[in-house]
């Protein structure tokens, strides 16, 4: 009942007339394993954004950067179970692809988002790609696939040749390390912190944000279907791949990546290619963590294709509301 009233307060607050102040909810709705908490930040007109964080065992609390998006629309971010504010349960049964999937279309039904954009950022993207070929792209009014993985073989491949632009030195102490089984060490970690701040923030690791005080993420997760570090895959997903399929993506869709990021502009523009119809955007001067290095400008790439999508969602007959 608590869910229902929170769906039906939630769908009040989308449909209503524009508002001029920005709104936030929050709560949590039943998934299989727990509970999972969400927040909804703007009633504006617009069709929501739904944003899937990437990990796996990551938070949302980063994508509060997206909030000023809600005086268009309602932005909608969630912790995936097992991070953040969500339940932690310790069961690795439930770390599957198929579990999120099921997990985003629980809280989907719960919040009535019938019609919405999806964004996914890294294994968010996975998540986002592998949920619209699995539920199909009925009210998915877009898709926005950011700094994607989208197949693991192809990541690897693209992270071992930006490892092997590292400092010779560096890449010994990775490879002492791996082979030895040693990567929880100072040195593998500092050695590791090379790619990160070349791949992942595209600088120093930025400062935590006031909204991710106390959501934190869950490495355990992360080890468990990915692996130690975002260079080395050691878990579950080692044979994940959605690029076969990506040709069925029957929806408007937006590629973006960062100029340095390790996933590479050069592979996700593959990726747009199989996609009929599909955008690529880069952001210049930015690494994996797009949102965060340049916030401005990814919403300056991120809005218009937004609007664009509504408005052909509109133009071809399909009620958007």
């Amino acid at each position: 009942m608590k869910n229902r009233v929170l769906a039906l307060l939630f769908l009040i607050s989308v449909t209503s007339a524009m508002a001029d102040t920005v709104v936030e909810r929050q709560g949590f709705i039943d998934v299989e394993g727990g509970p999972v908490w969400y927040k909804a930040v703007g009633q504006g007109p617009g069709v929501p954004l739904l944003v899937l964080h990437g990990g796996p065992g990551g938070t949302s609390c980063r994508f509060s950067l997206l909030d000023p998006l809600g005086a268009e629309r309602p932005v909608v971010r969630y912790d995936q179970l097992g991070t953040g504010r969500s339940g932690r349960p310790d069961d690795l049964s439930l770390w599957t692809v198929e579990r999120f999937i099921e997990e985003l279309h629980t809280l989907r039904q719960a919040l009535g988002l019938q019609r919405m954009h999806l964004l996914g950022h890294s294994w968010g993207a996975s998540l986002a790609a592998a949920y619209v070929l699995e539920k199909g792209t009925a009210g998915i009014v877009s898709l926005t696939l950011s700094s994607p993985l989208l197949s693991t073989p192809r990541w690897i491949e693209d992270a071992n040749l930006l490892r092997a632009q590292l400092p010779a030195e560096v890449q010994a102490t990775l490879t002492e390390h791996e082979q030895a089984g040693t990567v929880d060490s100072e040195a593998y970690e500092a050695a590791s912190e090379v790619f990160y701040q070349r791949h992942v923030y595209g600088s120093a690791e930025p400062p935590e944000l006031e909204a991710c005080e106390g959501a934190p993420w869950n490495p355990v997760i992360y080890e468990y279907m990915w692996g130690p570090t975002e260079f080395h895959a050691t878990g579950t997903l080692l044979d994940f791949d959605v690029t076969p399929r990506l040709n069925k993506l029957d929806v408007p869709t937006l590629f973006v990546t960062g100029e340095f990021d390790e996933a590479r502009p050069e592979t996700v523009v593959a990726f747009q290619a199989l996609v009929p119809g599909a955008r690529f955007e880069v952001i210049e001067d930015a690494a994996h963590f797009t949102i965060g290095k340049k916030p401005d400008e990814y919403m300056e790439v991120l809005e218009p294709f937004l609007d664009e999508a509504e408005a052909e969602a509109l133009s071809s007959g399909d009620p958007i509301e």
